[in-house]
């Protein structure tokens, strides 16, 4: 759990386990909310392998290790399939969510389902168990590792303790009402505890679809753009050039930086090694170098070289 790799790997083969027992579980008690939490965790685990992939590539790329031809056609890195998959994980969540409501409601208005709840509350404990010490396990490696693939892993783990805990108290309410006037309520506990489930989850991965799109997009993030015109300023006022052009991105870590400085006709000539000297000098005042740092510094006269 010290790597991002090693925590999606865990990840991985935990929800694997958990939905094929979920889905086998949901199938004996007859319970079409826990049949629908095997599938929900089957689509995040297949999510997550997709996820485990890209962060592979991503290291490789960055680290320089890979060499293959995949990372031949792609000598720009990865980074760029970082958000694709977070928004894809985000948007298959979502309509499964929103697939499961359908069905939920559909249940109700057909007179509920009869439903096994001595195997559904065995099923929701030990559920419960398992995702909230993996969505605590996520969350401390993850204050380490800073990835939003273990980010949004651990998002769903919760998601799924959430869901988790709503049914273990729907199914205990139904254990309780058997043999009672209430027990008429029995056939609605399973869809209803689903319905209300789903409203729940389904906007919370909103802001991940948001922020995915907006890294898909390109849309300038505003506080690196401010921090890098901040810097770009003083350099034009420090060495005396006349303006300069910005170009910032992020793409899911990634952040691209492009800084092309108006340099006047008959400024002084310079070595390459100076006109390197000033890259170095703004390269650490924008600061954050490292792999997924791409930062072009470009000195010009011609302005429609960088316009």
């Amino acid at each position: 759990m010290k790597t991002e790799q090693g925590v999606l790997r865990i990840s991985i083969a935990v929800t694997i386990l958990l939905a094929g027992v979920g889905i086998l579980f949901g199938i004996l008690s007859g319970s079409f909310a826990i049949v629908f939490d095997g599938v929900y965790a089957m689509t995040d685990a297949a999510m997550t392998v997709v996820a485990l992939l890209v962060a592979n590539l991503i290291a490789s790329s960055a680290s320089g290790a890979g060499k293959g031809r995949l990372v031949k056609h792609f000598t720009m890195g990865f980074w760029h399939l970082e958000p694709m998959v977070l928004g894809l994980n985000g948007i298959l969540l979502t309509g499964a969510a929103i697939y499961a409501l359908i069905n939920a409601i559909g249940s109700i208005m057909a007179g509920g389902r009869p439903l096994d709840f001595g195997q559904a509350i065995i099923y929701a404990v030990v559920t419960l168990a398992v995702t909230i010490a993996m969505a605590i396990a996520g969350s401390r490696a993850n204050r380490t590792i800073q990835s939003d693939f273990v980010a949004l892993d651990a998002k769903a783990w919760m998601m799924s303790a959430g869901l988790t805990s709503a049914l273990l108290v729907a199914f205990v309410i139904g254990s309780l009402i058997q043999g009672t006037q209430y027990e008429w309520l029995s056939p609605y506990i399973d869809p209803v505890a689903l319905a209300l489930v789903c409203l729940v989850i389904i906007p919370i991965p909103a802001g991940t679809i948001r922020q995915a799109l907006a890294d898909i997009l390109l849309v300038t993030p505003s506080d690196l753009k401010s921090h890098v015109d901040a810097v770009a300023r003083a350099v034009v006022e420090r060495h005396g050039f006349l303006s300069y052009r910005a170009y910032v991105a992020r793409v899911g870590r990634g952040r691209q930086i492009e800084l092309y400085f108006i340099v006047p006709e008959d400024f002084p000539a310079k070595k390459l090694q100076d006109w390197d000297r000033i890259r170095d000098e703004i390269g650490l005042a924008i600061g954050d170098e490292g792999p997924d740092r791409w930062l072009t510094i470009a000195f010009t006269t011609d302005p429609e070289w960088a316009d």
